[in-house]
């Protein structure tokens, strides 16, 4: 089956760390074999495209392709100038082998961009949601608009929690048409580890004096990670470690100095999975107050390496924070994350108690449900 995915959310050579988890459910999809796929990832370029870059040694084709963004207008026409920029090439690419069925693997403005390109290929639709693609973008009425009528065109829907798939539903879309698709997990490297020795292979970043506390993700303000840094003045001795980039790497420098916090926050910058599992199995809890998320991976990578997490109610929190021994579910507050962390610190669950929850995610299952759910598409 020759599948051609849309996806904004993918790993780029100037931003390897960005959307690694599609790149990874990907490569899982294609090594199950029947799948002969293709990816486009567009990338917003300010008022001009430019021609695609392919590369190939993801072991299955991607597309690099620049489309025209116009400042501060530029996502009401996002999902058109994606279809536009894109639609030479596919034409190209489906003339030589033809595609069964058209896929975006992100909702805005991926999934609207797909659905033209579908039109124009005379294929079925598929659209995959993640969280802030529906709680964000979902609520911009221009946005919504064009994500309703791309989810009636398209012949299956996924999301990546059953409380997404409500908040779907709560949009127009139609739930039965909606199957929910966790993400999936590397167990050879989310896997706990000894925490004293992961403690020390950090050592040369962050000192191996008091709790560590993890944060992984983008560092926006989405995530909250502003609120975890004030809840350290609640925990004294702590250490927070924060593993990403972004828009608000400055702001939380400021914070933590502001704070008298600079000595015991770590801004660690883009790490790769491998550093990352040994962040998540050093820390004795991971803290991610996100205001808005779909299930967060990094809530799955830190279970799996024995870390329980000090989370806010969001999105699929509740299907994964199943018991004490995975974690807390707090406001979104200083004084509430602390609190978690220090019920957590005062009565830690063992690393096998705490991977025990993500025993049920895998790339492998996430692959074959992906696999299923085309076939059942594209009919």
């Amino acid at each position: 089956m020759r599948i051609l995915s849309i996806s904004t959310l993918f790993p780029r050579p100037d931003k390897p760390g960005f959307g690694r988890f599609v790149a990874r459910q990907f490569e899982a999809l294609v090594a199950q074999g029947g799948i002969d796929l293709t990816v486009i990832a567009p990338f917003g370029r300010p008022l001009r495209g430019g021609p695609a870059e392919l590369d190939q040694s993801r072991g299955y084709p991607v597309h690099y392709l620049p489309f025209p963004t116009v400042p501060k207008l530029g996502a009401l026409w996002n999902a058109r100038s994606i279809a536009r920029a894109a639609l030479p090439l596919v034409r190209k690419l489906h003339t030589e082998v033809p595609f069964d069925l058209v896929d975006a693997q992100f909702f805005f403005p991926d999934g609207p961009g797909a659905a033209r390109i579908a039109v124009e290929l005379g294929l079925p639709l598929s659209i995959k949601a993640r969280g802030s693609d529906i709680h964000y973008w979902g609520h911009q009425r221009f946005a919504d608009d064009q994500m309703r009528a791309a989810a009636h065109q398209a012949r299956g829907l996924l999301a990546v929690s059953d409380a997404l798939k409500a908040d779907m539903a709560a949009l127009g879309m139609e739930p039965d048409r909606i199957a929910v698709h966790y993400t999936g997990l590397d167990h050879d490297l989310f896997q706990p580890r000894p925490r004293p020795q992961a403690r020390q292979a950090l050592a040369a970043r962050v000192p191996a004096d008091g709790p560590l506390l993890a944060s992984v993700g983008n560092l926006i303000a989405l995530k909250g990670h502003a609120v975890a840094i004030e809840a350290l003045t609640r925990l004294p001795g702590a250490r927070l470690a924060i593993a990403g980039t972004g828009e608000e790497h400055a702001n939380l420098a400021a914070l933590a100095e502001r704070l008298g916090l600079a000595h015991r926050v770590h801004l660690l910058g883009s790490i790769d999975p491998a550093e990352i599992a040994t962040l998540l199995c050093a820390a004795q809890a991971l803290v991610l107050p996100s205001a808005d998320e779909g299930l967060a991976n990094a809530w799955i990578e830190a279970l799996a390496c024995g870390t329980p997490l000090v989370i806010t109610d969001v999105g699929g929190a509740r299907e994964v924070v199943t018991s004490p021994s995975a974690g807390r579910l707090v406001e979104r507050t200083p004084e509430a994350i602390a609190a978690g962390v220090r019920e957590l610190l005062e009565n830690p669950p063992t690393q096998a108690e705490v991977a025990r929850h993500a025993a049920r995610f895998s790339w492998e299952a996430n692959a074959a449900q992906l696999a299923a759910h085309y076939r059942l598409v594209a009919g």
